[in-house]
């Protein structure tokens, strides 16, 4: 690395770092150095869903057909958030018909004190007004007792599961409020891999697949979003992942899919190399801010959750924050324009 912005590169930095094929091919430093500046350049747009009425030979996204119906999937209820909020904020504020979908509940995330809080909250209101001895009580107290008689090690029961899940749920759909998704966009499904085994590591199946596709057939999205943190600890993000993109390639033929461009995002467990990165998303100061309002919203997630990041004592929101950080100063370095923070997409491309 010689620690130069692009655009200050000579013969000899080609040479010394072995590219001195491409000085060869293009004829000059110079030459190569336009070429790079402006192929990283153009992965730079404020428009994610594409720019109406503008041209976009040279934009990562198409400018028509505008509005667009956007599909963003979310492996837990945060990711998308997490991850790409950013860009689901200006997705909205631009117009896009923009829809969200819980893979999981990410049940498994939330500990048992959330939940033991969640239970009190409960258990106060219903003898408040007078339901001290209904069904509803009795039952928040078997989930009560079923979580402090946990062994260590020992998997949730399936009631304490769906609690703890819906905690993670709500404050997922409080997040997407946040971020302007309507009610009617937030789409709460059940993976059976997911809720099939104790821990959500079963295997993916078509069960898992038809799901998938029947909501991308009933939205008939113009674009996709799809987590690629599949680096997840748990394992839950390349499981949701896969169906995913299997779905897509069993719908490719579509007419329909045919206008689809399908989009990959990471965030937590991973960030894309800037070589890789076919769109870029700037973030301005008061944007991020915004998308860290929403992060903070899932309350159950601000602190030692499973997916603690022990090496840096850091977790997996504040690690995205960060490489958000990180990628706008790795553009600024390569000297294209300050921003205070920059998501970056992949495009995927369907098999032949």
């Amino acid at each position: 690395m010689t620690g130069k912005p692009i655009l200050k590169l000579t013969n000899k930095d080609y040479n010394d770092n072995g590219l001195s094929e491409l000085v060869a091919l293009y004829g000059s430093a110079y030459t190569v150095n336009i070429r790079i500046f402006n192929d990283v350049q153009h992965t730079i747009t404020g428009w994610p869903g594409g720019k109406p009425n503008a041209d976009d030979s040279s934009r990562p996204e198409r400018a028509v057909p505008y509005p667009k119906r956007v599909l963003v999937f979310s492996p837990h209820p945060d990711d998308a958030v997490v991850s790409m909020g950013g860009t689901l904020r200006r997705l909205v504020e631009q117009g896009h018909d923009v829809h969200v979908v819980f893979q999981t509940n990410g049940d498994i995330a939330v500990n048992d004190e959330d939940a033991i809080r969640g239970l009190m909250v409960n258990e106060k209101m219903a003898r408040h007004c007078g339901y001290s001895t209904n069904d509803v009580t009795v039952l928040m107290n078997n989930i009560m007792q079923s979580i402090e008689n946990k062994k260590p090690g020992e998997p949730d029961t399936e009631h304490v599961r769906y609690f703890k899940g819906q905690i993670f749920t709500c404050e997922g759909i409080m997040a997407c409020h946040h971020m302007g998704i309507k009610n009617d966009h937030i789409h709460e499904i059940s993976m059976p891999f997911y809720t099939s085994e104790p821990f959500g590591r079963g295997k993916v199946t078509q069960a898992d697949v038809n799901i998938i596709r029947e909501i991308i057939e009933k939205v008939q999205p113009h674009q996709i979003f799809v987590d690629d943190d599949t680096s997840d600890p748990l394992g839950t993000h390349p499981l949701a992942t896969n169906a995913v993109l299997m779905a897509i390639e069993e719908l490719k033929n579509e007419a329909f899919m045919q206008q689809c461009r399908t989009w990959l995002y990471r965030g937590q467990w991973g960030q894309w190399d800037i070589d890789h990165v076919e769109m870029a998303v700037p973030v301005s100061p008061e944007e991020f801010e915004y998308k860290t309002d929403g992060i903070l919203k899932y309350q159950s997630q601000l602190h030692d959750t499973p997916f603690q990041d022990n090496s840096q004592e850091r977790l997996g929101w504040q690690v995205a924050l960060d490489r958000n950080r990180s990628l706008a100063q790795h553009y600024q370095d390569l000297g294209l324009a300050s921003y205070e923070a920059i998501e970056a997409f992949v495009q995927y491309k369907s098999q032949n």
